[in-house]
């Protein structure tokens, strides 16, 4: 049962980042031409972190991505069976979130500033995979070795939530021009699978690139904290 409350818990929040982070770029859309929508963008997905790690934390850890969970694996954090379900869970959560998006918006005849229910893309660096992958990678890495490094360390439980949340948003504020900032192959599956069309024949990058990085982040933090 503990288990359970464990996933449920996780659906939440990675709904709860879908639909809040997506649709605050769904409503003020990603124009280079206006950093307004940016900042607001990235504020909405480090806020939800924040609310999140504060409220979930407590009981699942608040990953709502997988390359979180991935990361928190290789370290020997979460158990190869919690690992799937934390997994199934975020995506789970991910397409009941952009399902909830998919209904307000087409209901209430709001108009989708991105065109895609906030699904991540590679527009922005010219539609090259490669480049995409390198920023997913690079992105993740910072992020997953922030969360890593602020939540070695008990001392830091406080003020741990609001250092995350602040790393999500610094990543986005560079990563929306270039990719949409996934770093988290959970929310890029839930609105791929209502965008379709190019968002879905890219998604490979935001599940490979998001992965990596996790991984990689986990590998080096383990190198680095050796004595």
């Amino acid at each position: 049962m503990n288990n359970l409350k464990k996933y449920i818990a996780e659906c939440i929040g990675t709904l709860v980042l879908v639909v809040l982070g997506c649709g605050t770029a769904m409503l003020v859309g990603c124009d280079a031409a206006s950093g307004g929508g940016y900042v607001l963008t990235a504020l909405a997905f480090g806020l939800v972190i924040v609310a999140m790690a504060y409220s979930i934390g407590n009981i699942s850890g608040c990953h709502i991505n997988p390359a979180v969970s991935l990361a928190m694996l290789i370290r020997k954090q979460l158990t190869g069976r919690d690992f799937i379900g934390y997994v199934v869970s975020q995506i789970i959560g991910a397409i009941l979130g952009a399902l909830i998006l998919k209904l307000i918006f087409g209901l209430g005849g709001v108009e989708d500033m991105t065109g895609g229910l906030g699904s991540n893309g590679l527009a922005g660096v010219g539609g090259n995979a490669l480049a995409g992958l390198i920023v997913e990678i690079v992105l993740t890495f910072i992020f997953v070795l922030a969360i890593i490094g602020v939540t070695s360390k008990t001392d830091n439980s406080a003020v741990a939530g609001i250092v995350i949340g602040l790393t999500l948003a610094l990543v986005h504020i560079l990563g929306i021009g270039l990719t949409g900032t996934s770093v988290n192959p959970a929310r890029s599956i839930g609105p791929a699978l209502f965008a379709g069309g190019d968002a879905l024949r890219s998604l490979w990058v935001f599940i490979l690139g998001p992965l990596v990085g996790g991984a990689l982040a986990a590998w080096c933090y383990g190198y680095l904290e050796k004595d």
